[in-house]
């Protein structure tokens, strides 16, 4: 494995938040980062609009449970450097998330989920069961009055957040390649959905796929509210005076990035839960794809039979949440030779 030292050229190929963060960490670490994108900043799955950094419960522990929570409590100061550093707003805010509870069995769930929250989150935040009426005009519809109130979660804007770092790197001293552009030193391959087609052709056999998802945006200033999470469905409030919804998980498409039927059942699906979006217009439609890893956890570490490659890829949903930690173990990786892989996040657990 080819390892870089503080001072040495390091080449990340692709601009998404994993690619982004781990540029930014390197350079704060002292490499000189070269981060080649061959679209633009945020052309994949990171380019969408919902923003959701939100935790597992905290039932069945699991490494990469804790990986999560460790990202999730990093995040108020990775987010803080990212906008001090490049000037610019990442969207970040420690909002919590509500999910409404639809009867008796689920509140007594939820009430001995907090017992988990208290042992593996600590005082870090806490999950409980709140009435719905304490949070305000956008929260759910719920059947019993109550929701499990969790203040661990938190939420960014995607593509401010991809500036944010893209303008922090710059500040920093890296350099931005729109294109192609010649490799230098060790290489991180954090490039999505195309990196994981790429990477099962490599190695000859599947090792991921792309999900396809669509979300939107509506217009609605909900202000610094709790996220909603219920059905299945995110309701994200956002600073600029926009809600994001979403999203669908599609593993079946004909078109990658085109919008359908399926995001207005998901709009309508959203006024249901959260009746004050009931006539908020719809600003914005996106459709993308996610890079799903087989293990369904990141996939992270050496490029098998390729000496001084690397992998960061397969954030799927959980991409901005596991951002911080991934960019912080795969720097450790890089310029210390120093594997700090949880078991299940390994390249060689997805073969």
């Amino acid at each position: 494995m080819t390892r870089a030292e503080s001072g040495d050229q390091v080449t990340v190929r692709g601009a998404g938040v994993f690619g982004l963060a781990c540029a930014f960490t390197l350079a704060r670490r002292g490499a000189r980062v070269r981060l080649i994108e061959t679209v633009r900043i945020g052309a994949g799955s990171s380019g969408g609009t919902v923003g959701a950094l939100a935790p597992h419960v905290p039932e069945q522990w699991n490494p990469k449970k804790q990986f999560q929570l460790d990202s999730l409590l990093m995040a108020q100061a990775f987010w803080d450097d990212v906008g001090a550093i490049g000037g610019r707003d990442p969207g970040y805010a420690k909002v919590g998330r509500i999910q409404p509870l639809a009867d008796e069995a689920a509140v007594a769930l939820a009430q001995a989920r907090a017992a988990g929250a208290a042992l593996h989150w600590g005082d870090a935040a806490v999950w409980r069961v709140a009435p719905v009426a304490a949070f305000g005009p956008l929260a759910p519809l719920s059947p019993t009055g109550l929701v499990v109130h969790d203040t661990l979660s938190a939420r960014a804007a995607p593509r401010a957040a991809g500036a944010a770092l893209a303008a922090a790197l710059t500040a920093l001293g890296g350099e931005i390649v729109l294109g192609e552009g010649a490799e230098v030193g060790p290489v991180i391959h954090a490039t999505g959905a195309p990196g994981l087609a790429a990477l099962s052709a490599a190695l000859g056999k599947p090792v991921g796929n792309g999900v396809k998802g669509q979300s939107a945006l509506l217009r609605h200033d909900a202000g610094p509210v709790p996220q909603v999470y219920a059905e299945g469905l995110h309701v994200v409030p956002h600073a600029d005076g926009t809600v994001a919804i979403g999203s669908t998980s599609e593993r079946d498409y004909d078109a990658p990035d085109t919008v359908d039927a399926q995001l207005d059942a998901l709009i309508d699906k959203a006024r249901r839960i959260c009746p004050v979006l009931a006539e908020a217009e719809v600003v914005d439609r996106w459709a993308g794809v996610r890079p799903r890893a087989k293990s369904r956890a990141p996939m992270l570490g050496a490029w098998p039979g390729r000496p001084g490659h690397f992998i960061a890829n397969g954030g799927f949903k959980i991409g901005f949440g596991m951002a911080p930690k991934v960019a912080e173990v795969m720097a450790d990786l890089v310029l210390e030779g120093r594997d700090a892989i949880p078991d299940g996040f390994r390249v060689e657990d997805n073969l």
